[in-house]
């Protein structure tokens, strides 16, 4: 029989309260505890501290605290991100942000979906979708990126934008919900 997390990791209808999931959340917690208390430590021990609990972090990625995540162990960060200010990342399944993205304070990108029954919401049943942000990627300041979006490389969220869809490479975008507000030279 498969396990909770499990069926999480896949994307499948599962249950949060499982003890193995709430045990992985109250480890993030604590983490999240002693990460957030490390705003005056220096950049390379904060570094090292996102090491701890994160699935890659690669040279030069930052993260300014206060930061808050479901479980950590889902986030892949890329060469030189910057993550700015109060930025909530909830990672029952995969994020993956490309190299050289920056993220503005206060960006909520969310994974966790619900199902759209009733019953199965009584149920206590959740799943989540991946998000998946290209290279150079810049986002601004209180965006939301939902469920199952993927942004391109070289793309721009507007401050307050609202992903709800696929954004393409090199596309500006932004409102609510987003919509393109300008295309790269090479579609145009």
């Amino acid at each position: 029989m498969r396990s909770e997390k499990d069926k999480m990791l896949e994307g499948e209808l599962y249950r949060a309260g499982d003890p193995e999931l709430q045990a992985l959340a109250w480890r993030a917690k604590r983490w999240m505890a002693e990460y957030n208390a490390m705003s005056v430590a220096p950049t390379a021990e904060r570094h090292a501290k996102l090491a701890e609990i994160m699935a890659e972090v690669g040279e030069g990625a930052v993260i300014r605290p206060p930061f808050h995540c479901d479980y950590g162990m889902n986030i892949r960060l890329g060469a030189g991100v910057f993550v700015n200010f109060n930025c909530v990342l909830l990672d029952v399944v995969e994020i993956a942000i490309g190299d050289l993205t920056q993220i503005g304070p206060g960006v909520q990108i969310l994974t966790p979906d619900h199902p759209r029954g009733a019953e199965a919401r009584r149920d206590g049943l959740e799943f989540g979708q991946p998000i998946r942000i290209g290279a150079n990627v810049w986002i601004g300041g209180g965006a939301l990126l939902m469920p199952g979006v993927t942004v391109g490389d070289d793309a721009i969220i507007g401050a307050g934008a609202v992903v709800t869809r696929d954004v393409a490479a090199g596309t500006t975008v932004g409102g609510n919900p987003a919509r393109v507000l300008k295309r790269s030279a090479d579609d145009a």
